[in-house]
């Protein structure tokens, strides 16, 4: 079963109702075992995400082109794309023997919180190499105009 605690200055005390429950079916003295993972902070998370779609809003797909053709603006690559510009990314070969570059997971589960802080600081540094809208704006505006995109959220 997972749980969910937090510390305190007594100790570990339970952080939710399943836990509280949980806790109160065992006996004093009772010895549990677990495997503790801290749970990253959701609210950081969402404010990548208010970040990530910042620059997709000023994000112009014919300001990058290739022999191909310019991106489709699309939000689910284009996020892709910046983590792995920012250098959260693994290799995959496929069946062909060709290689493909995948973005990094940024699930809870898959990513810790130290490596999800970094993450932010390298997507807002792709951002502002990238877009020349958010170049004219700045770190200290751009931090600003993703926290006016949490409060709407």
């Amino acid at each position: 079963m997972k749980i969910n605690l937090i510390r305190t200055f007594s100790g570990l005390a339970p952080n939710d109702a399943n836990a509280e429950e949980f806790l109160k079916k065992k006996k004093l003295g009772s010895i549990l075992s677990a495997d503790v993972k801290e749970i990253r902070n959701y609210a950081f998370h969402k404010k990548l995400f208010a970040l990530l779609n910042l620059g997709f809003e000023y994000f112009e797909p014919g300001e990058v082109s290739s022999k191909y053709g310019v991106p489709e603006k699309q939000f689910e690559r284009f996020r892709k794309d910046v983590i792995i510009l920012a250098g959260y990314h693994h290799t995959v070969i496929r069946l062909d023997g060709t290689v493909r570059v995948e973005a990094d997971s940024i699930s809870f589960a898959k990513m810790e919180q130290e490596t999800f802080d970094g993450l932010y600081s390298a997507v807002l540094d792709v951002l502002l190499k990238r877009i020349p809208m958010l170049q004219k704006m700045g770190e200290e505006e751009i931090n600003k105009a993703v926290d006016k995109i949490l409060t709407f959220a």
